[in-house]
């Protein structure tokens, strides 16, 4: 009886580990970067990913497409149409929701005729297949909440309302984070107005509390779903890098919360090197509630990298970290090797640890530079080239704490003034080896 007991209890526990398992509903990707958009041929590849990783939406939303948001009046050329009507296809295929967003707010004026432009630019992409549309308000001057959200209504009953195969709208108010929304604790008039205004079935999508942060602080997310009267999806901004595109982003995401209708990931330009933090991204948007960003990212690594997976943890664990002074995201960067230096500086013998960790860091920079496919190579060979400067400098900096030597702190000068010409186009490990050297230099 006993037996039988045990074991109706495992089957128990083993089907309520996948009842407990509730993906996020709409979970993809957001193609919403600035700089250099993917090409064709990578939204494609893309397609596939998403359909290995259990994502199932996408955003065409990349910055600087003209049509996408400067010349957002303008038709795409004949060209550019095919391309995304085959994108179209491929995202059916894959199991993945196309969504065609449009960008109006930099010179709209809200007239019939801009909502006539609009509408037929919609009304041709939906003629391709497309079943989904995005109307976005972020990153531009325009504060009049009320007429944005008329606008975007307007779109609901003359484009959308009409055509019933046509799923509700999403949109990216100009106020699109919790710390821009209010004044004093008080409710911005722009976030009132277009909150106020905005039919019911409009998704929003937000940032959290800043544009770019390390978690979302849930208590002020369910506030300003209260305002909005409707649950808030995410636009997150990792392993995006375009405020930062000197450094890659290649952590695991963190901080989001699962209870939420949407999550969308915005990428970097470098679009095989943003499939590490993609596949952790996927984890989590599949089952929240087991995510483990570790043991997820080691996954990526292993499932990229295959036989280069080691050398790639040791790379990719000094590029996790992105800031500046609005932005804050991602692990710190080799919390490990940062704690030996600090061990080092405070007096205790670990010279030896900390140059065994520098030469296998050295070593797998080496490999990765001879070994690692062109196609991630070509994305990430500049930061490669710097850390190898940076670990270089800091075996003269260990040196020269166990002995000063005047030539020896030149040579740690040089090899630093180096580095930081380098920094404009490649950063990596800012707060652990570099700091290291400056700390020494100090």
């Amino acid at each position: 009886m006993y037996k039988i007991f045990a074991a109706a209890c495992a089957i128990v526990l083993f089907a309520a580990s996948f009842v407990c398992a509730n993906p996020i509903p709409v979970r993809g990707i957001v193609e919403g970067f600035y700089g250099q958009p993917w090409s064709h041929q990578q939204r494609l590849d893309l397609m596939s990913f998403c359909r290995t990783h259990n994502l199932n939406a996408y955003i065409y939303a990349p910055k600087d497409d003209p049509y996408h948001r400067a010349q957002w009046r303008d038709p795409y050329p004949i060209e550019l149409l095919q391309q995304l009507g085959e994108l179209i296809r491929a995202a059916d295929r894959n199991g993945v929701q196309f969504i065609f967003a449009v960008s109006p707010g930099v010179d709209t004026d809200f007239s019939d005729r801009d909502l006539q432009a609009m509408i037929q630019k919609l009304s041709t992409v939906h003629e391709l297949g497309c079943k989904r549309f995005a109307i976005f308000f972020d990153d531009i001057d325009n504060l009049d909440g009320k007429a944005q959200a008329d606008f975007i209504n307007r779109i609901n009953r003359r484009f959308v309302k009409l055509n019933p195969d046509i799923q509700p709208l999403i949109t990216v108010p100009t106020e699109y984070y919790f710390d821009n929304m209010f004044d004093g604790g008080a409710v911005k008039e722009y976030t009132r107005g277009f909150s106020g205004t905005l039919d019911d079935d409009v998704l929003v999508l937000c940032t959290g509390d800043g544009v770019v942060q390390p978690n979302i602080n849930v208590e002020r997310l369910n506030e300003v779903d209260r305002i909005y009267r409707r649950r808030l999806g995410i636009w997150w901004n990792y392993p995006v890098n375009d405020y930062c595109p000197q450094k890659l982003a290649l952590g695991p995401v963190e901080g989001i919360p699962a209870d939420v209708p949407a999550v969308f990931f915005n990428p970097m330009s470098a679009f095989e090197m943003s499939k590490l933090s993609l596949c952790t991204a996927a984890d989590f948007a599949v089952d929240p509630q087991h995510y483990d960003p570790q043991s997820s990212w080691q996954r990526a690594i292993d499932e990229l990298f295959g036989g280069l997976s080691n050398e790639m943890r040791i790379f990719a664990q000094h590029s996790q970290h992105l800031k500046n002074d609005w932005a804050d995201c991602g692990r710190d960067d080799a919390p490990i090797l940062r704690a030996e230096f600090d061990r080092l500086l405070n007096g205790e013998d670990r010279a030896q640890t900390v140059e065994t960790m520098l030469y296998e860091t050295l070593d797998a920079v080496q490999l990765l530079k001879a070994r690692l496919p062109d196609r991630f190579l070509v994305e990430c060979i500049l930061q490669l080239d710097q850390l190898e400067r940076i670990i270089n400098a800091d075996l003269l900096a260990v040196k020269l704490i166990q002995h000063y030597d005047p030539s020896l702190e030149k040579s740690l000068r040089q090899a630093s003034s180096e580095i930081e010409q380098h920094a404009q186009q490649a950063a990596i490990s800012d707060d652990c080896a570099v700091r290291f050297i400056q700390d020494v230099l100090k």
